[in-house]
């Protein structure tokens, strides 16, 4: 009897965890679907007709206007471009990584006078508005005869007060001991950064080139101001995204040839972090971890 009984016993909350569970897909499907609709959206304007944008209601079916994407081509020497783009996102990304690895091990580890001092000295760089020192930086950048080069666009932007607080955040977590012990076998600062301080700082690391590197694909403003080079010319400097500014002019914005140059220039960049998500998490959720210790 206690054998039927129980084998006739339904979990109490077997509807409702179900009908928890169905929602939990459908809020994951809506909020996904709320990210992928902006880049759909400029999709459907890259194929559509000239006019069609201010349209209302909108087309929601692309309309196939593929003569937009050639001529969208055919308007700036987009390979020179996205070259200059991975060149200076690279760049930046690996002195960035330098910078914030030596002085975030300065900070967290080693002992010396005004540490702390220093510490909150680069952190109140982060209050700082960096378009309020444009024009200072302008002046600075053509005494040094820097303008117009791959220079201007890399080093400023070298360090990070970001990447730096988190990986003496990293450093802050690790035991004394294991410092003191490594001190006593012998070994020097550089050996304790490159066998302990590194792969315990890898998450912090990783999630630091991802920031870096997007803040460099996506700048504009720095590198529009700081490069003359025409899209014409062979020798340009200058990145995708002041490229797509090509579109704006005084007689208005071609949308469809913006779209379309938006699309076919964002793609590989979805591709590499798509391939790539289940490290940048794993990484993310490490980097969190290590914060909180």
């Amino acid at each position: 009897m206690k054998t039927a009984s129980h084998q006739g016993r339904r979990p109490a909350f077997g509807g409702a965890g179900r009908a928890g569970h169905y929602a939990r897909r459908v809020l994951a499907l809506l909020i996904g679907a709320a990210f992928v609709f902006p880049f759909y959206w400029t999709v459907v304007i890259s194929l559509g007709k000239p006019g069609e944008f201010s349209n209302f209601p909108p087309a929601l079916w692309p309309h196939w206007q593929w003569s937009n994407w050639s001529r969208a081509w055919d308007a700036a020497p987009w390979v020179r471009l996205f070259a200059n783009t991975v060149l200076i996102a690279s760049c930046t990304v690996l002195l960035c990584l330098a910078t914030s690895l030596l002085a975030g091990f300065a900070f967290g580890v080693l002992r010396f006078p005004g540490r702390k001092a220093l510490t909150l000295v680069v952190l109140s760089v982060l209050m700082m508005p960096g378009t309020v020192l444009i024009i200072p930086d302008y002046v600075l950048a053509n005494d040094l005869h820097l303008l117009n080069t791959y220079w201007i666009q890399i080093i400023p932007w070298g360090a990070s007060v970001f990447g730096i607080f988190l990986v003496r955040q990293f450093f802050l977590t690790i035991p004394q001991e294991i410092l003191d012990a490594a001190a006593l076998d012998g070994a020097s600062r550089l050996r304790v950064l490159r066998s302990i301080g590194m792969p315990m700082v890898r998450p912090a690391l990783l999630i630091i080139a991802v920031n870096v590197f997007l803040g460099s694909w996506n700048s504009f403003l720095w590198p529009v101001i700081m490069t003359s080079s025409t899209m014409e010319s062979s020798n340009t400097v200058q990145p995708v995204e002041v490229g797509l500014s090509i579109f704006s002019s005084a007689e208005g914005t071609d949308f469809p040839g913006l779209a379309a140059a938006v699309t076919f220039t964002t793609l590989p960049v979805m591709v590499f972090f798509l391939v790539l998500q289940r490290q940048f998490i794993r990484g993310a959720l490490s980097a969190a971890g290590g914060v909180r210790g």
